[in-house]
């Protein structure tokens, strides 16, 4: 049997009508021969390389980095190039240009006396760099990555050498004209970005882009003009999407959040949030008040807040939080079936005697100065409350940049996603004490594994919806459980018992502050529950993985990201600098390329300053988790799973061609 015979099969008239609508793109023998050809080539390039982060947390400046460093790619690459060629101290100038290239191009011109003799041997690295990072692309993929100003003369260069002698002096004339005419600082800068680009094919972001750190939103504008992302939500991003379409309950939260590490950048000149009425409502309710346990958290090193401006913002964080607490006992009361009525406080507290009684045992409060609450009705806002919530809520709905960075959410993220082998979520897959998948409500429906993550993600983009049919009952269901999800203890978001909140602000036993995690965070290192959360999600295949975040690995005390027999990979090692003290690090990146897995371990960034400056990089140790005997090629993912079925399609065409089922026609000028 040949190769055309075996797809014979046409079938149905619906098999009939979909190679019609092939042949008005492939309209001949030749078009669909051709297609076939190209797509064959394409199966039998190396796979492009994926990068996973998780917890970025706002840290824009270490995220970038690690975007521009490619995880250390581009150095190991550089080193491979150059390594027997060029000292240490070069290698690392190299790649610094490669990062920063504009600023680093302004300090090399004040002391580099040759500048044409220093472009001449940049531009001849760059083109090996960009030549090696682009190899394993189609000449069209590495096309469309290349600026329209400089695509032609830098696709001439990559597929001319210098060692081909017939075409040195070609090749060696593009380099010297383009210093001649003046555009050898904007090549370079073009080449650097183009190496950036290459370096990463897919970047995978396991949530948690927002709170703690300053930079969110500038990690979302910069979101927008990357080529190829997806994100998985976390909590901390779901809280800020339940602020964003008016949740009032996650709107205190947020802003708590933010109050409590000092954090108004990204509410105040990234999203315009106008935060004058809680400023005035603090400094008129609290002004008498203490305030020590509502001091911002602030790096001992940070000189940029006064003690009048901590002051400040403790008494915001203060008004806020108690504003939060009244919200959430009211959406507790809206919402019984989330069988939450434990974390009601407010009616706990015997305010004459400044104790709260929990599970049967009394605590003395350490702050018990209480002005707006009504111990009769605790949970009740007093108008000044109303009024300063309602002007909140409307300053989330009305930023146009908040909106658009939502809409970026909710377009190329989902509760969880299924790439080549691996499921990707942030926290967790709720299971009962035995290891099985765990019923939730949502709604009034019950559902567990992968339908309850299906369902939560409906839910959060029925939110959302603009579809003028949407009941309005059940959208502003949805707009409530974004609260549940942060923080409700069977939410795949969270999977604790409870969010101490309240606890860690008023009582002094520590006790009181323990969240007992759910039964995955114990159970996810056993290997054959790994392999049932794996089936549950259908992932394929022989080196299939579940890669999180969410709950930081203490890498100080010898915490293993890689679990259950390399199937599970934790990736969450503290981005933010909160963190650091208890993780020892500052974050995990995750690399798959064509050889298999390395996990990057990285130390505190200093600062894009200092890299452009001193050439310093963040330094990373890498471990190799899983390796293959041979390179992965695109026909082993799921790219290439969808470029057979498109051979498949092109070659039954071919045969309704070749037998007169389909009549050929001219190609089209």
């Amino acid at each position: 049997m040949t190769n055309i015979q075996k797809y014979k099969s046409i079938g149905s008239d619906a098999d009939r009508r979909i190679l019609e609508l092939l042949s008005q793109n492939f309209p001949n023998i030749s078009a669909a021969s051709t297609e076939i050809i190209n797509l064959e080539a394409i199966l039998n390039l190396p796979k492009g390389t994926e990068h996973f982060v998780a917890d970025v947390h706002g840290e824009y400046e270490a995220f970038r980095h690690i975007l521009k460093n490619a995880s250390g790619n581009i150095k190991r690459k550089v080193t491979e190039l150059f390594g027997a060629t060029m000292r240490d101290s070069e290698i690392k100038e190299l790649c610094s240009l490669i990062y920063y290239p504009g600023p680093k191009l302004e300090l090399i011109k004040q002391t580099e006396t040759n500048l044409n003799n220093f472009y001449q041997i940049t531009l001849n690295q760059l083109v090996k760099v960009v030549r090696s990072v682009s190899s394993k692309y189609t000449r069209s993929k590495v096309r469309k990555a290349l600026p329209k100003g400089y695509a032609y003369i830098i696709e001439e260069l990559l597929h001319e050498t210098p060692d081909d002698h017939k075409k040195q002096a070609y090749f060696n004339r593009i380099i010297e004209t383009i210093i001649l005419t003046g555009q050898a600082e904007d090549f370079i800068e073009a080449m650097c970005n183009v190496i950036q680009r290459l370096s990463i094919d897919q970047l995978h972001i396991l949530g948690d882009i927002y709170d703690r750190g300053p930079g969110a939103h500038l990690i979302m504008d910069m979101l927008t003009e990357y080529p190829n992302f997806d994100i998985q939500w976390g909590n901390h991003d779901i809280v800020w999407m339940g602020a964003a379409a008016g949740n009032p309950v996650c709107i205190a939260s947020v802003l708590r959040m933010s109050l409590r590490y000092a954090n108004m950048t990204t509410l105040e000149e990234g999203y315009g949030i106008n935060l004058v009425p809680l400023v005035t409502f603090a400094m008129d309710t609290y002004k008498d008040d203490d305030v020590k346990y509502f001091m911002p958290r602030v790096d001992p090193d940070d000189t940029s807040h006064t003690d009048k401006m901590l002051q400040l913002l403790a008494r915001m964080h203060k008004a806020i939080a108690i504003i939060q607490f009244k919200l959430e006992g009211q959406m507790l009361d809206k919402h019984p079936e989330w069988e939450m009525s434990d974390r009601k406080l407010l009616n706990a507290i015997d305010y004459a005697e400044g104790t709260i009684t929990l599970e049967g045992k009394k605590y003395e409060l350490r702050d018990t100065y209480f002005p707006t609450i009504d111990p009769k009705d605790p949970y009740r806002l007093t108008p000044e409350e109303a009024e300063l919530v309602k002007r909140l809520r409307h300053s989330f709905l009305v930023s146009d940049k908040l909106q658009a960075h939502m809409h970026t959410m909710l377009s190329h993220g989902s509760i969880y996603g299924v790439y080549n082998g691996n499921l990707l979520y942030h926290a967790s897959i709720p299971l009962t004490d035995d290891g099985k998948l765990l019923e939730v409500d949502v709604n009034g429906t019950k559902v567990k594994g992968r339908d309850l993550l299906n369902h939560v993600g409906a839910m959060v983009r029925q939110a959302y919806s603009e579809d003028p049919d949407t009941d309005p009952d059940e959208k502003q269901y949805a707009i409530d459980y974004f609260w549940y999800l942060w923080c409700g203890p069977h939410s795949p978001l969270f999977d604790k018992s409870k969010m101490t909140t309240f606890e860690r602000y008023f009582i002094a036993d520590k006790e009181t502050h323990k969240e007992v995690k759910g039964n995955y965070y114990a159970l996810r290192n056993e290997p054959e529950v790994c392999d049932m959360i794996l089936d549950e999600f259908e992932v394929k295949g022989s080196h299939r993985h579940i890669i999180n975040g969410h709950v930081p690995v203490k890498a100080s005390n010898g915490e293993n990201p890689i679990k259950a027999d390399g199937k599970l990979m934790v990736i969450d090692g503290g981005f933010a600098k909160a963190y650091h003290d208890t993780t020892g690090i500052a974050g995990y990146t995750l690399v798959f390329h064509s050889r298999g897995f390395e996990l990057v371990q990285h130390e505190p960034f200093t600062s894009a300053e200092n890299a452009i400056l001193n050439g310093t990089d963040i330094v990373s140790s890498n471990q190799i988790v899983e390796l293959s005997a041979q390179r992965m090629r695109v026909r082993d993912t799921d790219k290439g799973a969808i470029l057979q079925s498109q051979i498949n399609e092109l070659m039954q065409l071919l045969y309704a061609y070749r037998h007169g089922l389909i009549h050929e026609r001219a190609s089209r000028i």
